[in-house]
């Protein structure tokens, strides 16, 4: 089934591997597409990804979260944006961009030193910080940039939007119960919880209309004591699909949860897919497809998720940076990736760009 075609809003995969979004930090310093961005993009294309889904891309300057990441959020940026789109279509490829805003996990240095937007006003472990409790002026302003930013993305070519709600960022923040504290409109119940990205997903629509393909990436579980859990975030995705969501992603995890989002040593095949029970639940009641990302490196466990309808697409992304031509070698029958899932091509801040770092770097001209 790995290598069997699936078509989904108008989008026509020739196989089932999904390049989930990932960080490259290989934008320039404001965020604009550059040659080498353009060049990784080229060869995952070539390397035969059925879709790839890019890097987060920034809809607003209140939610940067990491250095040099790809930006989306004025109209000066579609060009090279364009350029980008152009280059993976002549490769064959297919290509979303992930709309992301960092929420109470962007670091004030790269705000200004202004605290980060959050629904409640909490302190992040990791960031050290105390996050400013967002307005209503402050939520419908976000709101805007998302939609602001898809319509960017439809005009720059891009094939889809993936709406970014995972991983403790402002849109996940507000589905879960751990981060979110309000008692209004956007917080109280989960019910209520589920306002935001719902906003956000009607926005685009009048952004984009109804036939542009948009996804969402959430956690399916926020692995940490008191937070979203596999049966309350297929709640909040349910709410969404009548508003005209057209795929999901599912992932776990946020800077604070004690279990990594992005887990090291997946070493055995009983190491991998360490979200199935969370696939199997969402396939089983949902009507639109369901990525499934975690861990997944041999093809014999690829394809067991999608026979038992855990999942049906697989959603990769560490084993790219190492072998972008990876779902090629596997349809030539390669069994499995070479990524040993050391994360060492995580820790962006010691890298000048994200790479795998067993592999010897290449001299740069």
């Amino acid at each position: 089934m790995l290598f069997k075609g699936l078509t989904f809003a108008g989008l026509k995969l020739k196989n089932r591997i999904v390049r989930s979004a990932t960080y490259m930090k290989m934008a320039d310093e404001d965020g604009k597409v550059t040659d080498q961005l353009i060049g990784t993009y080229e060869g995952l294309a070539r390397g035969g990804v059925g879709l790839i889904i890019t890097g987060f891309a920034l809809v607003h300057p209140s939610g940067r979260a990491a250095p040099k990441m790809l930006s989306i959020h004025a109209d000066s940026y579609i060009d090279g944006l364009r350029r980008l789109t152009d280059a993976v279509h002549r490769e064959g490829g297919l290509i979303a961009v992930q709309l992301v805003h960092g929420g109470r996990q962007c670091p004030p240095l790269l705000l200004g030193g202004k605290p980060p937007l959050a629904p409640s006003a909490l302190y992040d472990r990791v960031t050290k910080t105390t996050s400013k409790a967002v307005t209503e002026a402050d939520i419908w302003m976000v709101i805007d940039a998302f939609a602001d930013a898809a319509w960017r993305a439809h005009s720059a070519g891009f094939d889809a939007v993936q709406i970014h709600a995972a991983h403790g960022y402002l849109v996940s923040s507000f589905l879960s119960p751990y981060t979110n504290q309000r008692d209004d409109y956007w917080g109280g119940d989960e019910e209520r919880r589920s306002h935001f990205a719902e906003e956000i997903l009607r926005s685009i629509r009048q952004a984009v209309g109804s036939d542009y393909p948009v996804l969402i990436k959430v956690n399916a579980d926020d692995l940490i004591e008191g937070g979203l859990t596999p049966a309350e975030s297929l709640r909040h995705v349910r709410r969404l699909e009548p508003s005209g969501l057209d795929a999901v992603e599912l992932s776990g995890g946020m800077k604070e949860s004690h279990t990594k989002t992005i887990r090291p040593d997946i070493l055995k095949p009983e190491d991998e897919a360490y979200l199935k029970d969370a696939g199997r639940l969402f396939k089983k009641n949902m009507s639109i497809p369901v990525i499934l990302t975690g861990g997944m490196r041999s093809r014999d466990v690829m394809e067991g998720v999608l026979q038992r309808g855990e999942a049906d697409l697989i959603g990769i992304s560490r084993p790219l940076i190492r072998e972008p031509n990876l779902p090629n070698l596997m349809k030539e029958g390669k069994e499995a990736a070479d990524c040993i899932s050391c994360n060492k091509c995580t820790r962006f801040t010691r890298l000048p760009f994200v790479r795998c770092k067993q592999l010897k770097e290449e001299p740069t001209s």
